[in-house]
């Protein structure tokens, strides 16, 4: 509880106390009015306070001015419990609602806890604690154990693992080495690591994400601009009602008094603060809640949108497959599999080609350069080569082709690199990037959701392209686009889906950005993505994990179910109590319970938005 909380339960406490015992006590009329008059002032100055701010900024029709002229006005004609009663429960009701929006804000602000305050850096032989900010890209830093990683990085020297549950809400720590890519805002666990900086500190992923969650109650969405337009428009209608409703009834039946008191209890219950209060914390929550589980939401208008998708369209490297390419067949046949896949490495020792890389990484041993002499690289086709004094030639069908080798095809699906010796045929190495663990489990969701169809755009070769379309289960694949081809598909997806349906495009690399900017909803891979899909994107998945995309579309319809819940509940309750209150049939203490009960009812079912089960 804050400190400004802290404080409201001790007016609240105190107030308690004194209006029991002003209540208690008999005392004669004039004492009676003071007794009641100490409860209120305590309870009610910061109300009577805000109310007239906002008349003399010209903010006339507020919670504020329902209460405090409510409460006056119960003062007037000699109702002093019912007047001290009123602000009590008011402030009871305000105090709660406090805590909720504390609550949902910490649950966003926690993310917060990942800004690194220092970084040291490696400066002529010494180590320089600075700020972040003053990190430039190329510097050298050190994360001892124990210390938040302060900028995006290379490992250069170390091994370690690192906490990375406050960016993507995984548990499970990640072991780094040399070579490894490290991102800011994680935590060092048990080893010391020697970094290069490869993003200054404002491009770095945890300011990327910093942005995001602090920028995200700024998109309303529409039911949040519902509720606005709603207040702004009821609060003087029922202000008008509640003086015709003193003055009508009065001019034809007398009983000033009797009628005054029903406007003033029609006041009380007709303050909005269940709406005002409850819709937006249901948005806010639904975002908390994501962002516990490394989905990170820019805005309430993208949650409401996502709970209406019908499409979801996938790219394929990066985002359904991992984008990092592996030999996954060794097909010998005139030597060992280690004989093939040693002429193939070194073969490839030169290039730094992914394929080249995938290659060397199989083997898996380090090479003798010595044993290499004369390379010559065909584009698009392979490298021709000297090992031992040996013509080898590694590379495509085309390569086998043009230096007369007959080959064979396999019925392998991926990239094959066949491998000659002094014109004979040795075999072939298929390499292929392999689908994520969870890319079909994601696809399952996503049907069992509703989702009407699943789709995956690539740029890769058709068997390629649709051998992973089959084995992960999507219904429609279109392979070897360029990235306006991408946009053309959407575009055409586009006009299939219904009026109120929409559609999400799901991407992780830079040519991904204008489809992510297309679709109705654009989800972009936060861990390896590019930083033109992060920024062009709608909503950031920080694990790259595609089963968290069914989990932010449960969210979001969770979400804006609580929120349509809240709206009918209260609505239904004010107009019943109003109506009630109206004909004499409801006194100020029920009122009071009825707006005090309402709002708080209104905020536990905002609150559920805040838990996630995974």
């Amino acid at each position: 509880m804050s400190g400004k909380q802290k404080k409201m339960l001790v007016r609240i406490l105190l107030c308690a106390v004194i209006f029991t015992a002003a209540a208690c006590i008999p005392l004669p009329p004039s004492m009676r009015l003071v007794a009641f008059l100490v409860p209120y002032g305590i309870i009610g100055w910061d109300i009577l306070w805000k109310a007239l701010r906002n008349i003399a900024h010209g903010q006339i029709f507020d919670e504020n001015f329902l209460m405090a002229l409510a409460t006056i006005g119960a003062f007037a004609i000699g109702e002093f419990p019912e007047g001290v009663a009123v602000m009590l429960f008011y402030q009871i009701g305000e105090l709660f609602q406090d805590y909720a929006v504390g609550r949902s804000r910490r649950s966003i602000s926690s993310l917060m806890d990942i800004r690194p305050d220092y970084a040291n850096v490696e400066r002529c032989g010494k180590i320089e604690q600075v700020d972040p900010e003053e990190v430039n890209v190329g510097d050298c830093i050190v994360i001892r154990p124990g210390e938040k990683i302060p900028m995006d990085g290379v490992v250069l020297e170390g091994v370690s693992s690192v906490n990375t549950a406050a960016l993507t809400g995984e548990s499970l720590p990640r072991d780094v080495e040399a070579g490894d890519d490290v991102i800011s805002g994680c935590i060092n666990q048990n080893g010391l690591l020697r970094v290069r900086v490869t993003k200054s500190f404002g491009e770095s992923t945890v300011s990327k994400i910093l942005d995001l969650v602090e920028n995200s109650t700024a998109r309303k969405a529409k039911a949040e601009n519902f509720i606005t337009k709603f207040a702004r428009y009821y609060t003087p209608a029922v202000v008008i009602l509640a003086l015709l409703l003193a003055l009508v009834p009065s001019l034809f039946l007398g009983n000033w008094w009797e009628w005054i008191h029903r406007a003033l209890i029609f006041l009380v219950i007709s303050c909005p603060c269940a709406l005002v209060i409850s819709v937006p914390l249901s948005f806010f929550g639904g975002i908390g809640g994501a962002s516990r589980c490394g989905i990170l939401i820019k805005g309430g208008n993208y949650l409401e949108t996502l709970a209406d998708t019908e499409i979801v369209v996938f790219d394929k490297t990066g985002t359904l497959t991992k984008g990092v390419f592996n030999v996954t067949a060794i097909h010998p046949d005139a030597c060992s599999e280690n004989e093939l896949i040693e002429l193939a490495a070194l073969a490839e020792c030169y290039s730094n080609h992914p394929i080249s890389r995938s290659l060397r990484e199989a083997y898996g041993k380090d090479l003798d350069f010595s044993r290499v002499g004369e390379t010559k690289e065909f584009a698009g086709r392979g490298v021709c080569t000297v090992v031992d004094g040996k013509n080898v030639c590694a590379g495509n069908d085309t390569l086998m082709d043009e230096i007369g080798v007959s080959w064979h095809p396999c019925h392998h699906i991926g990239t094959t690199v066949h491998i000659a010796v002094n014109g004979s045929y040795m075999g072939h190495v298929v390499i292929s990037d392999e689908e994520k663990p969870d890319a079909g489990e994601a696809i399952s969701l996503l049907k069992s959701q509703g989702i009407q169809k699943t789709v995956m755009l690539t740029g890769d070769a058709a068997d390629v392209g649709q051998s992973v379309a089959k084995n992960l289960g999507v219904d429609e694949v279109y392979t070897q686009l360029l990235p306006g081809g991408k946009v053309q598909e959407v575009e055409r997806l586009l006009e299939e889906k219904t009026s109120k349906g929409k559609l999400a495009f799901v991407g992780d690399g830079i040519n991904d950005a204008p489809v992510l900017s297309r679709a109705d909803i654009g989800i972009a891979m936060g861990a390896m993505g590019s930083d033109a899909a992060i920024e062009a994107a709608d909503i950031v998945l920080m694990d790259d994990k595609p089963s968290k995309i069914p989990q932010a579309i449960r969210i979001s319809r969770k979400t804006r179910k609580i929120v349509r819940q809240n709206i009918v509940f209260a609505l239904v309750v004010k107009a019943a109590v109003l109506l009630l209150g109206a004909l004499g049939l409801a006194n100020m203490w029920e009122a009071v319970f009825a707006d005090v009960g309402v709002s708080v009812l209104a905020i536990l079912n905002a609150m559920r938005a805040l838990k996630i089960q995974e």
